[in-house]
């Protein structure tokens, strides 16, 4: 089939379009701003924006699925409006271009984050409200709004269907992602110490093979999450340890305490034209996030099955070091 793949040099996008590629598909991958991890992948690349529809006339003109993985990632609040505007308004303008194009599926990646995280002591499963205007971060509303319309798509006709991950990690990750740029600081004592809390993590490879296996299997209409296991940090931190030989961090805070830290790291990052090293964002994210995300229905009906996050770890500082990234 002829597949067309947006966010395509994003850490999901190239993984999927490799896989793609193996499976015997071809892959018109849409990137913005460059094609990093791209350029050993045989894929026809198509420079444009999920904002301008003529650019994405040119990505899905005879295309047979789409997989629009396109998105702003923030943790910072939407301070120019563009969090909104690529993750809602890039997501109609993609069903607007997929529907004039006739595309015979379309593989929505939306998060685990446009969900509800309350109530914690009930599992979160694709019953879950999303939340709503007034509700949670602007990426999450964003993500929220970009789900609401693909569903409406769905209703009009339009042979959609949602994928929603939790934290995303793995090998292949060329940028890298922010989770992949948190291994890399704790592997080289960059983060001086923890906060409670964690979070669920699912290997990047585990999430491919569900969006591969939802061109066949996923039904329209439905929506499926793609969890793996809730670690904590502290967790997470001692698997770097274990698979690395190296000390890492293990003193862990009261939550108290870094948020008093808050306007210092703000500060800091903007003196310094860095990213800060943690948010008010990140924190509740981390703090308050569901433990108890039910990957179920994904397991029945995409085969998906997340491997032990231990490997995950290895694999990816495995593939950190054969790429020169970590020593």
């Amino acid at each position: 089939m002829k597949i067309a793949v947006t966010g395509a040099n994003g850490h999901v996008g190239v993984n999927l379009c490799k896989a793609l590629i193996e499976h015997g598909h071809q892959v018109n991958a849409l990137t913005h701003l460059h094609t990093k991890g791209l350029s050993d992948i045989p894929v026809t690349i198509v420079k444009g924006d999920v904002l301008d529809k003529a650019s994405l006339e040119a990505l899905l003109t005879g295309v047979d699925v789409v997989f629009h993985l396109a998105a702003k990632i923030s943790i910072t609040g939407d301070r120019d409006g563009m969090v909104s505007r690529i993750n809602a308004e890039g997501t109609r303008n993609m069903l607007a271009v997929a529907a004039a194009c006739k595309v015979k599926r379309f593989i929505h990646f939306s998060s685990i984050h446009a969900f509800r995280q309350q109530p914690h002591d009930q599992p979160l499963d694709e019953s879950r409200p999303l939340v709503e205007k007034e509700e949670g971060f602007a990426y999450d509303r964003s993500k929220a709004a970009g789900e609401r319309a693909v569903m409406e798509a769905v209703k009009n006709g339009f042979p959609a269907l949602v994928l929603s991950p939790t934290a995303i990690i793995g090998p292949c990750d060329p940028e890298p992602s922010l989770i992949g740029n948190a291994v890399i600081d704790i592997y080289n004592h960059k983060i001086p110490s923890l906060v409670p809390g964690g979070y669920d993590w699912v290997d990047v490879r585990d999430i491919v093979s569900a969006a591969i296996s939802a061109i066949d299997r996923g039904r329209i209409g439905e929506k499926y999450l793609l969890s793996g296991h809730w670690h904590s940090l502290e967790e997470f931190s001692g698997m770097i340890r274990l698979h690395s030989g190296r000390k890492t961090v293990k003193t862990v805070l009261p939550i108290w305490v870094a948020r008093v830290g808050l306007p210092f790291i703000t500060l800091f990052s903007k003196l310094s034209g860095t990213k800060p090293l943690y948010t008010s964002e990140s924190l509740t994210i981390i703090v308050e996030g569901s433990r108890m995300i039910s990957n179920a229905k994904a397991r029945t009906e995409l085969n998906f099955n997340p491997r032990p996050f231990s490997e995950t770890i290895r694999d990816f500082l495995g593939w950190l070091k054969e790429n020169g990234t970590i020593q």
